[in-house]
């Protein structure tokens, strides 16, 4: 680990545990907020703060963070998911990002960034997929190792998450994930290991799930093997294990281990004298509190909390971190279709036809935890009409894909009782009396932070339709509700919830209850909700009553055949179709890994009149992609993170080459994935039944075809690979070398990839998996050599009687290509009983151009 604590030797830090007392030590290991631990002054020990960051910092208070929102004060950057970062394969952008992260945690006060995410991308259909890097082992750990670097350059702790076997959404907190120790070693652990002992990250998050392995059954936050034998004694971890918000659910048993910090605050299993009362009843020993002080006094002295100011490194400012933001999303890009050389375009469009639903409205980050507060972002439109001055640029829905109608602006609605702009929001205790009233101008569909006495809060506004024609009215709502538009009831419920409406993200983008409303003439319609301000305990104080409304509009048919028709007419037919909010989030898995709505038909239609449509997938998790090949041209643009309008511009002008390659497999068909989904059985066990073959592994086992194969990626240039050889061999793993032509007209970026195949001898290893990779950029007609550097650990299994790696001797064909299936090169690599490895007496080469 790395000891660099600010100045502070173990010495002193140890004197600093012995100086407090039972209870200033208590109070240090469980939140004083949300987002906040506890400060003793006397010590010089300040509070240190935390915010969610896979793909932006949130900030350390919800509450300012909305408050932001209705301000001009400036936002943090929203980046493009880590599912798009890890499609770049581009180690050097990763840690840039890194750095853009912890410059954006310094500005926005955060001492603890909650990132990177290193679980796997198990099932297709995991809610948080988009928020993870991918379902290779070897890709992820690379780039959390990136990430972390850069993050803590910034002086700012990276707080790795979540360890582990947290691959699904699906009764997270309960679910046992059954991994043999083998499979949890060579796969889901991996990741934690480089960016854990090898970056050294100063913090982990323990996950909400139970773990199976090892003979024990228990929680992540309270496993002994996990947190206590393999992080800290085998991996030497001396940072700080922070528990999930509201993992720990025992006060005795979390404490007994590895756990350093429960969070949130202030009520918590370790608060309220609880632990203190643990450690004096002897349930708890009083060293391994002062072991847990330690490790976070350790941790505030890293981060500058500890004994002086922070001293806080800033190497990105706000316009570069926007301008990285683009440059990620813009490489990110995977070109799944390109059979007329539709990318870059080639001639400048007159007229251009944007279509789809992400068109109007994309979806540039996921629900849950990476979301940032974020303002409208520049539309397609304006950035087309930008890049291209003069271009009549038409914009057509083409299909409904959202679940709940638009939200209604606050300057849409009247208050009943001022007819000023903006609602009515009243107060009300367990009897239904009136506790307070007043005159929200800026609704936006939730308030936080009223007293636990307040049972209840009723929203009333007046609309004013005016279009004639069938509208829908509705709200959305989170535990207890009436709701009625217009004087009809038209939802009531009794059901009121806690902590686990904001544990399973069904707070966030909760269904509308409303109804339509046929007009012949303008009318005012009042919207009359009362909703339970739900006590989520360490999670906040909230009541939301969403206003919504849908105007009247074409049917189905009609907005399809528009679509046509504008397509039809243009220059340039861009379709842009994905995923949306009630889709892609944390808290909850896909059913299915269809697009939402018409989607599909929309693309059929269009291509049918246009098949040189260029179609842009704006999702950061597969889809079925039933026309994918009767398309010419097909781009894959992930949860892409604000700066997506100007990457797409940047694409489409040439200016930025979309090298992405995917970090996943592209199914056809959901059913044909190894894993369809993640979700516990009735016992609540996830059994890890295929072992090591997670991914691509377990569709080259099962002998399927998918739809597009692991690192797969056209780029907008060919590539020759002309020579590959093996190269020295050290305690580090192995060199091999290769040559990559570019003959194309155009330069370009090549993403050369290494895989391994044994012998087939024991113990079993998957058919083929990823050993190494490099990205190396190569001007129009010229050729490079490329190093790819395999670790050690490519070659290595877990052997659990010797309860350690080794590497089985055999022969091993090391495939050098473009992907999984597209080898150029192959050679032969033998390590004998012994003996240290060596090359094959005549190594097997051969080469393909295809």
């Amino acid at each position: 680990m790395d000891d660099s604590s600010n100045g502070h030797s173990d010495r002193q830090l140890r004197e600093l545990v012995a100086s407090l007392s039972l209870s200033e030590k208590a109070s240090l290991c469980s939140g004083a907020g949300m987002w906040h631990t506890a400060a003793i002054a006397r010590i010089g020990l300040d509070a240190i703060a935390m915010s969610d960051g896979p793909a932006g910092i949130r900030g350390t208070a919800t509450e300012l963070a909305e408050a932001r929102l209705a301000s001009d004060d400036e936002l943090s950057i929203s980046f493009p998911a880590p599912s798009a970062l890890a499609a770049t394969w581009d180690l050097e952008l990763a840690a840039a990002f890194g750095q853009a992260l912890g410059s954006e945690a310094v500005r926005e006060g955060a001492d603890i960034v909650l990132a990177p995410v290193v679980n796997l991308q198990r099932t297709p259909v995991g809610g948080r997929h988009f928020e993870c890097f991918s379902e290779d082992p070897l890709l992820t750990g690379t780039l959390a190792q990136a990430v972390v670097d850069g993050i803590q350059t910034c002086g700012v702790s990276a707080c790795v998450k979540h360890l582990v076997g947290n691959e699904a959404e699906t009764r997270r907190t309960t679910a046992i994930s059954r991994i043999d120790e083998r499979t949890l070693r060579e796969v889901y652990l991996a990741p934690f290991e480089l960016a854990v002992r090898d970056a050294g990250a100063w913090s982990v998050m323990a996950a909400y799930n139970r773990v199976d392995t090892q003979g024990v059954t228990e929680k992540a936050v309270a496993h002994p093997w996990l947190l206590d034998e393999l992080l800290r004694r085998e991996w030497g971890f001396d940072g700080v294990v922070v528990s999930d918000w509201s993992a720990a659910t025992d006060t005795v048993s979390t404490a007994q281990h590895g756990l350093d910090l429960v969070m949130p605050g202030p009520d918590s299993v370790w608060s309220h004298g609880r632990l203190v009362e643990a450690v004096e009843r002897g349930l708890v020993d009083e060293g391994e509190l002062d072991r847990k002080v330690l490790n976070l006094l350790r941790l505030a002295s890293r981060v500058g909390a500890l004994g002086g100011e922070r001293r806080r490194q800033v190497p990105f400012a706000r316009d570069e971190a926007r301008a990285l933001s683009r440059q990620i999303a813009a490489r990110s890009f995977v070109v799944l279709r390109n059979e007329a050389d539709s990318i870059p375009v080639a001639r400048r469009p007159r007229t251009v036809a944007l279509i789809g639903p992400n068109a109007l409205a994309p979806y540039v980050q996921g629900g849950g935890s990476a979301s940032i507060p974020l303002r409208p972002i520049e539309s397609l439109e304006h950035a087309l009409e930008h890049r291209w001055p003069g271009v009549s640029v038409t914009t057509t829905l083409g299909a409904y894909s959202r679940r709940n109608p638009p939200m209604l602006d606050p300057g849409q609605v009247r208050d009943p009782e001022t007819r000023q702009p903006g609602v009515r929001v009243d107060s009300l205790d367990a009897a239904g009396g009136l506790v307070d009233s007043k005159a929200a101008a800026d609704w936006r569909g939730v308030v936080r932070g009223l007293s636990t006495e307040v049972h209840d809060v009723r929203v009333r506004a007046v609309v004013h339709l005016t279009e004639p024609g069938e509208h829908w009215l509705g709200v959305a709502v989170v535990g207890r509700h009436r709701v009625s538009i217009d004087g009809i009831d038209v939802a009531t419920s009794d059901v009121r919830v806690g902590e686990e409406a904001v544990l399973d993200s069904s707070a966030n983008n909760p269904r509308a209850v409303g109804r339509s409303i046929l007009i012949d003439a303008p009318c005012d319609v009042l919207i009359d909700a009362t909703v339970q301000n739900v006590d989520a305990g360490g999670l906040g104080v909230f009541a939301r009553a969403g206003l919504h409304h849908r105007e009247p509009g074409p049917s189905a048919e009609a907005l399809i055949a528009e679509a046509v028709e504008n397509a039809e007419a243009s220059d340039l037919a861009i379709l842009v179709v994905g995923t949306n909010e009630d889709v892609e989030s944390e808290g909850w898995d896909r059913a299915d890994l269809t697009l939402p709505g018409a989607q599909n038909q929309l693309v059929e239609a269009v291509l049918a009149a246009r098949p040189d449509a260029l179609v842009v997938v704006n999702s950061g998790a597969p889809v079925e992609l039933p026309w994918l090949h009767r398309a010419y041209a097909v781009v894959w643009a992930w949860l892409p993170g604000q700066e997506f309008a100007g990457a797409l511009a940047d694409v489409l002008d040439g200016d930025v080459e979309p090298s992405g390659r995917l970090p996943w497999t592209l199914p056809a068909r959901h059913r044909d994935a190894p894993v369809p989904n993640g979700s516990p059985d009735a016992n609540d066990v996830v059994e890890y039944a295929e072992s090591i073959d997670i991914g691509y592994r377990g569709w080259l086992r099962a002998g399927t075809r998918s739809e597009l194969p692991f690192g797969y990626g056209l780029g907008w240039t060919d590539w020759l690979y002309t020579s590959a050889e093996v190269g020295d061999w050290s305690s580090s793993g192995l060199e091999v070398w290769c040559q990559v032509e570019n003959f194309g007209a155009r330069a370009g970026r090549e993403v050369v990839q290494i895989y391994i195949e044994s012998d087939g001898s024991e113990p079993l290893r998957p058919v083929r998996w990823l050993g190494g990779y490099a990205t190396v950029d190569v001007d129009a007609s010229e050729a490079r050599r490329v190093r790819v550097r395999i670790p050690k650990r490519g070659f290595e299994v877990w052997d659990s009687e010797t309860e350690g790696w080794v590497i089985p001797a055999g022969e091993y064909r090391l495939l050098v290509g473009r992907d999984l299936t597209d080898i150029r090169q192959e050679l032969t690599w033998r390590i004998r009983h012994g003996a240290a490895p060596a090359p094959a007496p005549a190594p097997k080469a051969t080469m393909s151009s295809e």
